[in-house]
This record gives structure tokens, C-alpha cells and sequence, in this order.
């Protein structure tokens, strides 16, 4: 496994952290997720399971992890963490500083407990503005980045995108950025911390689509790509449903044009040069719409499919299971969980020579390796049976054969 030996504690929950997380474990990484007792939150917000507290959403972001749940405000629950903190290459949180700083787990010290440390903070907004510190969620930065209000921009009203686009981006940057902080270690010898804005982090990838000729000073232009902001630059209606089509090159568009059987477009100055086509780009997307509503979704998919042009229909999520690329390559297969029985697996897309990404761990219920992880740790099972009752630490105990979970 490319990561085997990289161990992870990993404190974050809901979407930014866990799916970071799981990615490198997905890569052979040891990842300790830590809760408390009431587990992360995105085990009860993201819809009901066959057994509490382990939706769906929750399971396509935890699995190849173990589960140790512990109450960081107690002395035993926190010697415990600061335990596993000194084995672990990687710490990762997604707490505001003051929770941290208040719990005894900044980076300063944490380095004391381990000075080849990376040390990750995912935080909504970066410590040196005037939002550090605030509460930050998708929706939040989908609006306060600017994302929502491209949809306003025809007239229309500022609208969420139905996915939380920020916390999966940004979680590609923390396991880019964790990635990174390897090859750094590796060649200083030291521990690394890293900070990873998510407001920040994507309102950079907003600007670098949409900045355009605001980009230059003075500006050349207004804001906005409008290719991209054009009422018609959406799913096109054919005469039974919807398809999904993009032409860029000169090639396809006189390709679409050969579909359309229209030769006077492929004469018409407007739209046979990409150069040109840029400033009439919404009369083109008019006459695309106008031409493809007259035939159904068949006729098109073969017919753009013939002339090499990029074209998909547009799926829903109960169609898009079915799609026949997606069973060719097998992206979601069944798994059997040891209590949540028989679920959908959606696997790892990236091809590696001499790996396959797979299924190690299934997504583990609260505190499910508790005891587990403390034995590695040095406890003895006596000093295990002590942390439970106390409370300081917790363990969630489960009956395959019964196919029911049960508290210890």
C-alpha cells in the first residue's frame, strides 16, 4: 500500500475532514478517528440506517478507519489522545482555535509530544483576517465566496449548489496539502503545521474562473465567464428530456454543425472561430438550444456521438447507478457491513500500477476499536475497564451475528 506506515489522528467531522481522511486511507494510511460519545455529527444529519448513527453519507467518508472515542475533558481522556498523538505522523483537526487552545492541543503543544509532527488545521477562515475564528459552513462559504450569486446574474436569485462543493474541494486541498507536508518532513526533519482556509481556499478557485478581465489592470473587462453565466449554458431540452453537451474547439462546433445539418453555420463568421465566438457566444447557445429540441434524446446521443462530439445524457442519481460505464468499470458494488448489512460501495476511480484502493476497514460505529487501540497504546485491560466506567473513554460493541449493535 503507497501509504502503509503513514498513521493519522484524525479529530474532524461532518465532510472536510473525514473525506481528506479517507482518501489517504483508501492508500494504505492508519487512520484513528477520534469522537466523543456522541460521535460525529454527520452520522445523524445525513439520514436514518438500519442501526443508529451510521447514515449513508457517513459511510461513503469513514471507511478503511478505526474508531476510538474518548472525552477530551477529562485527565485520562486526554492522556490518551496526547498518547496517541506522540505515535502519529499526522494530526488533523477542523476545531476553532480557542476549542483547541482551551483542550491543550495547539500545535506548540503537541510538538513537545512529538517533534516530527504534521499538524493540520482546517479551519472555516484563516488566523490572520478578521473572520478567524468564526463558525463556517458549506452553505456559508458557498455564499460568501461568491458561488451562489452566479446564479443571479440573469435575473434569477442567488441559489446553494445542491452539493457541498466547498467542504469536497476543500478536502482535496487538506490531502494535497498533508501529501506535501510528507515531502517537506522527509527533507527538514521537523514538524509541520499547515493551515487549510476553506473561504480562502475556494474563493481562489471562484476568482480564477470568473475574475476574467478584472484580472487585468486596469481592468479590459467586467467579471464573469460567459460561457459559463449564459442562460443556456445548462442541460439542453430535447424533445423527451435533457442532454448534456459542451463544444470548445472549432472542430466540434463545426462537427455540431454537420450534426445539426446546417452548412450555413459553418460559413457564419460568428461561430466557426473560437476567437469570434466568444463575443456572440449567447446567439450560439440560442441556436444550439433551438436545434436540439426539434429531435429526442436518442437521435442526439447517437448522432453527436457519431460526429466525436463530447455528449452525455443527464442523469438523475437513481439513472446515473444504471449508466453502463459505471457498471463497466464497476465504481459501485455491493458490500456486506457487519451491522448495517448489504450497502452500496462506491470505490476508488484512480488506477495505480501494483495497487487497487480497496476495502480494508468497514466504517466504524462511535468508539468501535476503543478498547483496541488503547491496548496498542500500552493499557492494560484492567486500566481499559477503568476508562470506560469513568467516562473518559467510550466503546460501542456490536453483534454480528445478530446484525445489531449494542452499547458496551
Amino acid at each position: 500500500m503507497p501509504l502503509a506506515g503513514l498513521r493519522i489522528l484524525d479529530l474532524t467531522s461532518a465532510v472536510v475532514g473525514p473525506y481528506a481522511t479517507q482518501i489517504l486511507a483508501d492508500y494504505g494510511a492508519e487512520v484513528i478517528k477520534l469522537e466523543q460519545a456522541s460521535g460525529d455529527i454527520i452520522r445523524w444529519i445525513s439520514g436514518r440506517s438500519p442501526t443508529p448513527g451510521m447514515s449513508g453519507k457517513f459511510m461513503h467518508m469513514n471507511r478503511n478507519k478505526r474508531s476510538i472515542s474518548l472525552d477530551l475533558k477529562t485527565a485520562h481522556g486526554r492522556e490518551a489522545l496526547l498518547r496517541l498523538a506522540a505515535q502519529a505522523d499526522v494530526f488533523v483537526h477542523n476545531m476553532r482555535a480557542p476549542a483547541v487552545r482551551k483542550l491543550g492541543l495547539a500545535f506548540e503543544q503537541l510538538r513537545g509530544q512529538n517533534d516530527k509532527l504534521i499538524y493540520c488545521n482546517v479551519v472555516g477562515f484563516g488566523s490572520k483576517g478578521r473572520y478567524a475564528d468564526r463558525p463556517a459552513y458549506d452553505s456559508i462559504l458557498q455564499g460568501g465566496t461568491g458561488l451562489a450569486s452566479l446564479f443571479a446574474v440573469h435575473g434569477g436569485e442567488p441559489r446553494y449548489v445542491p452539493y457541498v462543493v466547498v467542504d469536497r474541494t476543500a478536502a482535496l486541498m487538506v490531502a494535497n496539502a498533508i501529501l506535501v507536508a510528507i515531502i517537506a518532513r522527509a527533507q527538514s526533519k521537523q514538524a509541520v503545521e499547515l493551515e487549510i482556509p476553506m473561504f480562502e481556499s475556494f474563493a481562489s478557485l471562484v476568482m480564477s474562473e470568473h475574475l476574467y478581465g478584472e484580472t487585468f489592470e486596469p481592468p479590459i473587462a467586467g467579471s464573469g465567464d460567459a460561457r459559463l453565466l449564459d442562460p443556456n449554458a445548462r442541460p439542453v431540452k430535447t424533445q423527451d428530456g435533457y442532454i448534456c453537451i459542451t463544444t470548445n474547439t472549432d472542430a466540434q462546433v463545426l462537427a455540431l454543425f454537420d450534426a445539426f445539418e446546417r452548412p450555413d453555420l459553418k460559413r457564419d463568421s460568428r461561430f466557426n472561430s473560437a476567437r469570434n465566438r466568444i463575443d456572440n457566444i449567447a446567439e450560439f447557445f440560442k441556436i444550439r438550444a433551438e436545434e436540439i429540441s426539434r429531435r429526442d434524446t436518442a437521435h442526439w446521443l447517437r448522432t453527436l456521438g457519431e460526429h466525436d462530439i463530447p455528449v452525455m445524457p443527464c442523469h438523475t442519481m437513481d439513472t446515473l447507478l444504471n449508466d453502463p460505464h459505471i457498471l463497466d468499470v464497476g465504481l459501485v458494488e455491493t458490500a456486506l457491513h457487519p451491522t448495517e448489512g448489504r450497502i452500496k460501495q462506491i470505490n476508488v476511480p484512480v488506477s495505480m500500477t501494483g495497487y487497487t484502493p480497496g476495502l480494508r476497514h468497514h466504517a466504524p460505529h462511535i468508539g468501535e476499536q476503543t478498547s483496541e487501540i488503547l491496548a496498542e497504546l500500552g493499557y492494560s485491560a484492567q486500566q481499559i475497564q477503568s476508562l470506560l466506567r469513568e467516562g473518559a473513554a467510550y466503546q460501542y460493541r456490536f453483534e454480528p451475528s445478530q446484525g445489531r449493535a449494542r452499547p458496551a
